[in-house]
């Protein structure tokens, strides 16, 4: 049951960043699976220490659940009237493959700090000239995820 429930979970947390736009609460998860909010942060708990997503440190609410972030970044992800945040350039482009959906990733160059939007149309990347650099190796990620 534990692993049916971490995956009911998750997909939850998923749906809720897809359709509303944002993080559920653990409460809202568990009202939504109709099941009891101390096993649905058993599960968050588990989801986060297999690094499936990242919770906060105080609440234990969800803050990562890769590609996106409940909380406001450099990366604002914008389709169809809809948003979200994205955790890097990556995660923004990855949200808008996610949605299956045309749409922009509106963020600021780390180097010179100027405005540059990148649009997807039609599965083409565009806008923006730029490099993407990652400061720390993949193998390293989740040593601090949230740096990353």
């Amino acid at each position: 049951m534990t692993d049916e429930l971490d995956l009911i979970v998750r997909q939850a947390v998923y749906g809720g960043f897809i359709t509303a736009g944002r993080a559920l609460q653990a409460g809202e998860i568990a009202q939504r699976l109709d099941t009891g909010e101390p096993a649905v942060r058993a599960a968050l708990r588990r989801l986060a220490d297999a690094h499936a997503l990242v919770l906060q440190p105080s609440s234990g609410e969800v803050l990562m659940a890769n590609p996106f972030s409940a909380v406001p970044t450099a990366f604002a992800v914008s389709s169809q009237g809809r948003s979200w945040w994205g955790n890097c350039i990556w995660d923004g482009l990855g949200i808008l493959a996610m949605v299956a959906a045309d749409g922009s990733v509106t963020t600021a160059c780390p180097d010179c700090g100027e405005a540059m939007t990148v649009t997807v149309e039609s599965g083409r990347v565009s806008g923006g000239q730029g490099v993407a650099h990652f400061s720390v190796p993949a193998r390293s990620w989740w040593q601090d995820i949230v740096f990353t």
